[in-house]
C-alpha cells in the first residue's frame, strides 16, 4: 500500500503546485516544458529505456497524438485548477475513467454487468452536482469549460496510453519514453513560438517549478506501476484506493488549506463521485 499513497501523494502535489503557480507568477507552459524533459530523463533512469527497437512500425500515430494532448491537457488542468480549485478539478480528472469504459464497450465491445453500469449512472450525475453553483458571476461563467475539457482531456489519453499498452511489439515504458520526448518537443516549440511572437523571456523560477513538476508528476506514474506490479493480483485495488485516495485527499487539501468554498450539493457530488469509482471497482471484481 506505500507505493498507492506515494502515488495519491505525489497527484495531490502535481495540483498543489499548479494551485501555487498563480500567486507566485509562474509561466505555465515553460514549467510544463521542462516537466516533461525531467520526467524524460527520469523515465530514462528508472526505466532503461530500448530506443533501438523502436522503427517505422511503432504507433506513431498514437504518440504523436499523445505528444499534443499531454501538454494541452496539462495547461488546461492548470486553468481548471486556478479558475475552480483543486477539489473540481481532481474530481474531473479521476471521473474521466468513464470514457475509456465507455470506449471498451463501444469500440472494443466489452461487456458491461449492471455494478458499471450503475457505477457511470452514479458517476455522471456527480460531475454536474460537484459543478454546481447557486450564483454565477458573469465573468466567471466560462469556467466550466476547463474542468470539462479536463474531463474529456484525460479520458482521451487513458484510452490512447490503453492502446499503446495492447502493442506488444514494444514495451510499455520504450513507448512512454517516446511519448515523454515528443511532448518535450511540442511544449518547446510553444514555448520557442511564444518567445518570439509576444517576447516572453525564459525565467529561471519557471525553470525551478517545472523540475519539480516532472519529479512529482513521474513519481505519481513511477509509483503507481509499482502498485500494480507489488498487488498484481488485485489490479482493482490499486484502482480503487488511487482514485478514491485522490478525490479524497486533494478534496481535504482544497477545502482546508486553499478555503475553496462548496455548496451542500457539491459534496453530495464527492459523495456521489466516491460512490462511482467504488461501483466500477467492484464490477472488475465481478468481471474476474
Amino acid at each position: 500500500m506505500i507505493y498507492i499513497l506515494l502515488s495519491i501523494c505525489c497527484s495531490v502535489t502535481v495540483a498543489v503546485l499548479l494551485k501555487l503557480a498563480k500567486r507566485y507568477q509562474i509561466n505555465i507552459i515553460q514549467a510544463v516544458t521542462i516537466n516533461y524533459f525531467a520526467a524524460l530523463i527520469l523515465c530514462y533512469i528508472f526505466f532503461k529505456p530500448d530506443i533501438i527497437i523502436v522503427n517505422a512500425s511503432a504507433p506513431w500515430s498514437i504518440y504523436l497524438s499523445l505528444a499534443v494532448l499531454l501538454p494541452s491537457v496539462f495547461l488546461l488542468l492548470a486553468a481548471s485548477i486556478r479558475n475552480l480549485g483543486i477539489v473540481k478539478t481532481d474530481i474531473a480528472q479521476r471521473l474521466s475513467l468513464f470514457i475509456p469504459i465507455l470506449a471498451a464497450y463501444f469500440i472494443f465491445s466489452e461487456d458491461f454487468n449492471q455494478l458499471k453500469i450503475i457505477g457511470l449512472l452514479v458517476g455522471f450525475p456527480a460531475i454536474f452536482l460537484t459543478f454546481l453553483r447557486k450564483t454565477v458571476q458573469k465573468e466567471n461563467q466560462g469556467n466550466w469549460i476547463y474542468p470539462l475539457m479536463v474531463f474529456i482531456g484525460f479520458g482521451v489519453i487513458d484510452v490512447l496510453f490503453k492502446q499503446i499498452a495492447l502493442y506488444n511489439l514494444l514495451p510499455y515504458t520504450t513507448s512512454l519514453f517516446v511519448v515523454f520526448c515528443l511532448a518535450f518537443i511540442v511544449s518547446l516549440i510553444i514555448v520557442i513560438v511564444l518567445m518570439i511572437i509576444r517576447k516572453i523571456k525564459i525565467q529561471l523560477v519557471n525553470l525551478a517549478c517545472g523540475l519539480v513538476l516532472g519529479l512529482f508528476n513521474f513519481g505519481n506514474i513511477l509509483f503507481y506501476m509499482k502498485a500494480h506490479k507489488a498487488l498484481s493480483n488485485n489490479p482493482s485495488t490499486v484502482f480503487a484506493a488511487m482514485n478514491m485516495g485522490v478525490i479524497v485527499v486533494g478534496s481535504l487539501f482544497g477545502i482546508i488549506i486553499f478555503k475553496e468554498k462548496l455548496t451542500k450539493i457539491n459534496y453530495l457530488g464527492i459523495v456521489l463521485a466516491l460512490a462511482a469509482v467504488i461501483f466500477i471497482t467492484l464490477s472488475q471484481n465481478a468481471v474476474r
